[in-house]
């Protein structure tokens, strides 16, 4: 068998492939032979670099997770902005990210796949708190935007409720639901000086995406 000259353009073509599948159809709705259909390649050449479907999956989010951070990582180092309201810009602009709409595609809702929930909770204690939320929270400390004596406790305390208490990948919601939660969130937070979070632009598109169909769902579900 020849040897692959380019296996750097195919790994590309994998993910670029298998991320519009799973947008499209869903993480459970797509088979590996879906993904082998679309790229024309054999079965041994998409095994020399991925294991599983389920690997595939993991690198496509790695992959989509490093764009997206390369906007929070500008957000983080703008000057112009207290560390109060890059956390309401990150607010914002978490909605607006590749990671928020496609994985809500992508993925059945978390407390159903116990890999995947550990997946998003491994990004949210070794990438997004100290790599984003931590040093935003520390500069709104000495900038005197934010109040307390404990930023990593603040952080991770503010993106788990965030990202799995709140959002609608977790688990299905109702809009009152997610309205609740989003009320409660900005209680708990103003004791630190951290007023309205989640304003209502941001619980209006939480919303919307607890309505949006989800490709991973049976279609008769609720």
């Amino acid at each position: 068998m020849a040897r692959n000259k380019y296996p750097e353009e195919t790994v590309r073509r994998i993910l670029d492939t298998a991320e519009r599948l799973f947008v499209e159809k869903g993480y459970d709705r797509t088979s590996l032979q879906d993904i082998l259909d679309e790229t024309g390649l054999s079965k041994g050449a998409i095994y020399h670099h991925f294991a599983s479907k389920e690997d595939i999956f993991y690198s496509v989010c790695e992959r989509i997770g490093k764009r997206n951070g390369a906007a929070l990582a500008r957000l983080r180092d703008d000057d112009t902005l207290t560390g109060l309201e890059k956390l309401r810009a990150i607010s914002r602009l978490s909605l607006q990210l590749e990671r928020q709409a496609k994985t809500f595609n992508m993925m059945p809702y978390l407390k159903d796949n116990a890999k995947f929930l550990a997946m998003e909770m491994c990004s949210i204690y070794e990438d997004v708190v100290p790599v984003f939320m931590e040093p935003i929270i520390r500069q709104g400390i000495a900038d005197g935007s934010i109040r307390t004596a404990h930023p990593r406790a603040l952080a991770e305390a503010m993106v788990l409720l965030s990202d799995v208490w709140i959002n609608p990948i977790v688990q299905p919601a109702t809009r009152e639901e997610i309205r609740a939660r989003c009320a409660v969130y900005n209680q708990l937070f103003r004791s630190f000086g951290i007023e309205e979070l989640i304003d209502e632009e941001v619980v209006c598109a939480l919303e919307a995406y607890a309505d949006m169909p989800r490709p991973s769902q049976p279609l008769n579900a609720v």
